[in-house]
């Protein structure tokens, strides 16, 4: 979901006015078999106490609108991470936590304290609980490392695009959408979903692919926010997206960990001043709710 800040467009004012993203207002989620009552389920923090730009009243209200139509309670959470604040919750999320709001350029250090990420390990290690890990490109990327790299996963603090700057497509038919849990679930098979333009990581052994990148990727490393306009692409570093994860999750002790490298399949968005669909809104992503669901039912213990 590349230049998605519409909060911070003063600040990439060189980026196209089309960088800009808005919650779909006409996206409306009907889901006919839910799990739980509604307001009966499992209670799903939501991190915003870490720079996360995206509110679940802003531009991450459908992904809200997934799981509060699913039956489950959904909190923010605005608070810095103990094993107090999280003893209630069965599920936290965090969508692209960012370690300053204004200094996108490297470094980006851990936007995750020592104590924090070790609180959260605990939790979901010894007592049962699941991580939602979603990071886009950098700076993201780099913000949320070392709390992926507390759970094996290695994050690329760079941006992924297709070599022929073709749709992000990830399918069962191109093989770069594995038939796993999480898409041959009990439930409608999830066959293909659309990214746009996140980040990449090597996952531990242990952990089983959702989606990869494959050779047909490049991940471009830039060391400051102008190089991650189009003008700059050839002039930036670049490693192969081979054998990189753009999806994973991880069996960790008692508790479970979803890491993905892309925001938009999470949820509903109009981009720029063509009002272009990104996420669940968009054509190519019709099965993104109950590919959601799935990661969170899975997260949840229900298979």
């Amino acid at each position: 979901m590349r230049y998605y800040f519409v909060a911070y467009v003063l600040l990439v004012g060189f980026f196209p006015v089309f960088a800009q993203t808005v919650s779909d207002p006409y996206f409306k989620v009907s889901i006919t078999d839910a799990v739980y009552e509604e307001g009966q389920g499992p209670l799903v923090y939501y991190d915003t106490y870490h720079n996360n730009p995206f509110s679940l009243t802003g531009q991450y209200k459908a992904f809200a609108d997934v799981l509060k139509a699913d039956g489950y309670r959904v909190n923010e959470i605005n608070q810095s991470i103990s094993l107090d604040a999280l003893k209630l919750a069965s599920v936290f999320v965090t969508v692209n936590a960012l370690s300053d709001l204004e200094k996108w350029d490297l470094p980006n250090p851990s936007v995750y304290s020592d104590q924090e990420i070790e609180a959260l390990y605990r939790w979901v290690h010894d007592e049962g609980g699941s991580l939602f890990l979603i990071a886009d490109h950098m700076p993201s990327a780099g913000a949320v490392s070392a709390l992926a790299a507390r759970f094996g996963f290695n994050f690329i603090n760079g941006f992924t695009e297709r070599m022929d700057r073709g749709a992000e497509i990830f399918s069962k038919a191109r093989n770069n959408l594995l038939n796993m849990k999480v898409t041959a679930a009990p439930a409608p098979q999830i066959d293909s979903i659309r990214c746009s333009g996140g980040s990449g990581f090597i996952a531990p052994l242990e952990a089983e692919f959702i989606s990869v990148l494959g050779k047909d990727y490049r991940i471009y490393l830039p060391s400051k926010l102008e190089q991650m306009h189009p003008n700059f692409m050839e002039t930036v570093p670049y490693i192969s997206g081979q054998h990189i994860a753009n999806g994973a999750i991880l069996e960790c002790g008692r508790g479970r960990v979803c890491v993905f490298a892309d925001g938009s399949p999470f949820t509903a968005q109009l981009q720029g001043v063509n009002s272009q669909k990104r996420g669940m809104n968009h054509p190519d992503g019709t099965q993104h709710v109950q590919f959601l669901r799935n990661i969170i039912h899975w997260l949840d213990h229900r298979f």
